[in-house]
């Protein structure tokens, strides 16, 4: 699809005059469009890092600022992979993947993609993994000085637990020759392209990040590949973008981008209808006829690759008993909720699994059905006696947040439980291990086309869950041993359903409520497709204005 504004052709010959008779200052005044997104939120963590911030609201706004060596096909459904930083990659043997870099990729700063920056990108340095690095955070310190005296800089310890959980089998990965890389395991990864392909494996440019003053400074001014780069970002309020002209895949489509953020719903809808921006992002489905209705703007979207799930803390009070914790899978009325909140435009899907999973998704897996007499049965047997029951919710950082939460915690009281329901205002309040936390709101995704990506990268040791100290499970742990790092495929599959049945059924450390979707409201004359990766792509083969406008 063409990305660029044209003249009707009737006015073509006056544009021309027009022009010659203009200063030269006008007529290389940049064509190209302001277009403004408005959103709920940017980042969670302050950080436009990578390795920093993982979470739904960064995926749409990093794929217009960096790029990883294997991408998606995006806004594909099936979401086939294809060459981006590296034009191709070979399995050299069960430990080893080789990949060669594109030639004449230029970064933000001017500096040309090497094998280097991609060594680094993957180094200890980078992840904060150095000893100096650790002592340095330790003490307080955003530096650290190394063995021979130079300085360098010191993430935030946050950086090194997602490289753990993101990276547990990678030993290094090294220079070849000036465009060649090798990405080396300690042991067989059945998963290793596609950890390189996900988001997170972006790369980054090694002479952008010396140069910067500290890692907080690189993070809010990163040095990327994309068709974009970040010219003022203020966190919780807006980032700007500009067109990087010397992007190695044409020159982008639009002048500026600039996504800020608006909470409230309304006023994102009424923004949309009145002009004020150009797209709008998490409309819920109760708003998307009053857009339909509206001249010159439209809805698109739909499933993305990513579910809305109910958390619990089987370490607190009631929680401590499995059989309360299945009461709760079984109070939940999944339909209703994707029927009444979403209009029937989502689905409740098998557990904490994608199709696109491919030949290791379980057929025949289904949530836990909606039972109340099942559940108030299994309160009696778990002996429950009124205990307060802590529910935490975030005020609609996912659509519909709140009213899935209410409806939940309504049906909770029908069987019996004294819920306690708690609305926070950010995720550190959500995650803080104090005060009895027992249920939180949360969304898994899978970004590359395996259970690892999202079951092993959340509910594992190295995962989030388990991490924070909310759940674990003797055997569950020894089956994730095998699906991360068995190269036996039927071993892995037997894995990962043993492990469905843990944590879904036997041990709830979870509860999966319904498929995430993601509507947009637009300019109608706009051709843009979203996709289910979440990522907003504004690169010129997915961003036109229709010819006149």
């Amino acid at each position: 699809m063409t990305a660029h504004l044209r003249f009707p052709a009737a006015g073509a010959l006056a544009a021309l005059s027009l022009a010659a008779a203009l200063p030269a200052a006008a007529q290389t005044e940049d064509p190209r469009p302001v277009i403004t997104v408005a959103v709920q939120d940017i980042v969670t963590s302050g950080a436009l890092d990578v390795m920093r911030e993982r979470s739904n609201v960064g995926a749409r706004v990093f794929h217009s600022i960096f790029e990883g060596l294997i991408d998606y096909e995006r806004q594909e459904e099936d979401l086939p992979r294809k060459p981006m930083l590296a034009t191709e990659w070979t399995q050299v043997d069960d430990l080893t993947v080789e990949l060669k870099l594109r030639e004449g990729v230029t970064f933000h700063n001017g500096d040309t993609l090497d094998a280097d920056d991609v060594v680094f990108t993957f180094s200890p340095e980078r992840f904060g993994l150095l000893p100096e690095q650790v002592a340095a955070v330790e003490a307080g310190e955003t530096h650290f000085t190394a063995a021979d005296g130079s300085t360098g800089k010191a993430p935030p310890p946050e950086v090194a637990a997602i490289y753990h959980r993101s990276w547990p089998l990678l030993d290094r990965v090294e220079k070849v020759d000036e465009m060649t890389v090798r990405f080396v395991t300690t042991q067989p990864d059945p998963t290793l392209i596609g950890r390189i392909s996900r988001m997170g494996s972006e790369i980054y440019s090694e002479q952008g990040y010396r140069e910067a003053e500290s890692w907080l400074a690189h993070a809010q001014a990163p040095v990327g590949t994309g068709p974009y780069r970040v010219t003022r970002f203020e966190d919780d309020n807006i980032l700007e973008l500009e067109a990087f002209d010397a992007y190695w895949g044409g020159k982008p489509p639009i002048k500026t981008l600039r996504f800020v953020v608006v909470p409230e719903v309304a006023s994102r809808v009424n923004g949309l209808l009145s002009g004020d921006y150009d797209f709008i992002t998490d409309v819920p489905p109760d708003q998307i006829q009053i857009i339909e209705d509206a001249p010159g703007v439209e809805v698109v979207g739909g499933p993305i690759t990513n579910h809305r799930l109910m958390v619990f803390d089987k370490h607190n009070g009631a929680m401590r008993d499995p059989r309360v914790r299945q009461a709760i899978t079984h109070a939940i009325d999944r339909e209703l909720i994707v029927d009444a909140l979403w209009g029937g435009r989502t689905r409740v899907p098998a557990g904490l699994q994608w199709e696109y999973y491919g030949d290791m998704f379980v057929e025949g897996w289904e949530v836990p059905e909606y039972d109340l007499a099942k559940a108030k049965a299994l309160l009696d047997e778990a002996g429950y006696d009124g205990e307060p029951i802590v529910m935490r919710v975030l005020n609609n950082y996912y659509t519909n947040q709140v009213s899935t939460a209410q409806i939940n915690a309504e049906a909770f009281r029908q069987i019996g439980l004294n819920i306690d329901f708690q609305m926070k205002e950010n995720w550190q309040q959500i995650m803080d291990p104090t005060g009895n936390r027992a249920i939180r709101d949360w969304s898994n995704s899978a970004p590359f086309p395996d259970p690892v990506a999202s079951i092993v990268n959340q509910h594992c040791p190295n995962g989030g869950q388990q991490q924070s100290g909310e759940w674990e499970n003797e055997e569950f742990n020894a089956n994730c041993e095998i699906l991360e790092k068995s190269m036996d495929h039927a071993a892995r599959k037997a894995a990962f359903q043993r492990m469905l049945e843990i944590i879904e059924r036997e041990d709830p450390g979870y509860t999966v409520l319904h498929q995430n979707v993601i509507f947009y409201g637009k300019r109608a004359d706009i051709d843009w497709r979203w996709s289910g990766l979440q990522s907003m792509d504004f690169r010129a083969e997915n961003f036109a204005i229709q010819p006149g406008n």
